[in-house]
């Protein structure tokens, strides 16, 4: 990449991270290509994005944002994950994948909103139900009592045929 090329990318990465409601930082070091490739994949399909950055062109991107000192973010392989929509699914994404693969790939921070996480916030993040999982709840929630009144209602319409049945037998006996 030419120098140009760099500072246009710096341009368009820095306002990718500003347009991100969430963006973890990650050390990816101690993972192969193919697992790389297969985090990125898992990544993508939660409805983020993850790339790799040179920390020198990360620390430009970002030094111009109004950050709480971030400078431990560049040291080491870093990988940034960006998602605009949900915050729990990336978190979630690496943290199950990271279980499986010798606790690697390792968070180093996140921003979320002006505010940085640390690794124990990004934690707690984690392990929070993902939106899909908090939507079947509450239709969940919603549906139980809809279902008992729905019962409720067939066991009366149910009494009432049967009087219906018995006032008509009885009237086919008294004629």
């Amino acid at each position: 990449m030419n120098r140009a090329e760099k500072k246009v990318f710096v341009e368009e990465f820095g306002q990718k991270i500003r347009e991100a409601s969430v963006v973890y930082f990650t050390d990816f070091s101690g993972l192969d290509v193919k697992d790389i490739t297969d985090l990125r994949r898992q990544i993508r399909n939660s409805g983020a994005e993850c790339v790799v950055v040179k920390n020198r062109l990360l620390r430009l991107a970002v030094k111009d944002m109004d950050l709480p000192d971030i400078s431990e973010v560049f040291s080491g392989p870093t990988a940034v994950i960006l998602s605009s929509e949900g915050v729990v699914e990336p978190a979630k994404t690496v943290s199950d994948f990271s279980e499986e693969h010798e606790d690697r790939p390792v968070f180093k921070l996140a921003i979320l909103g002006e505010n940085v996480l640390s690794v124990e916030e990004i934690g707690r993040l984690a392990k929070l139900p993902t939106r899909d999982e908090l939507l079947a709840q509450a239709v969940g929630a919603m549906e139980t009592p809809l279902i008992a009144l729905v019962g409720a209602f067939e066991a009366k319409i149910q009494e009432m045929l049967g009087l219906l049945d018995a006032l008509s037998t009885k009237q086919e006996d008294e004629v």
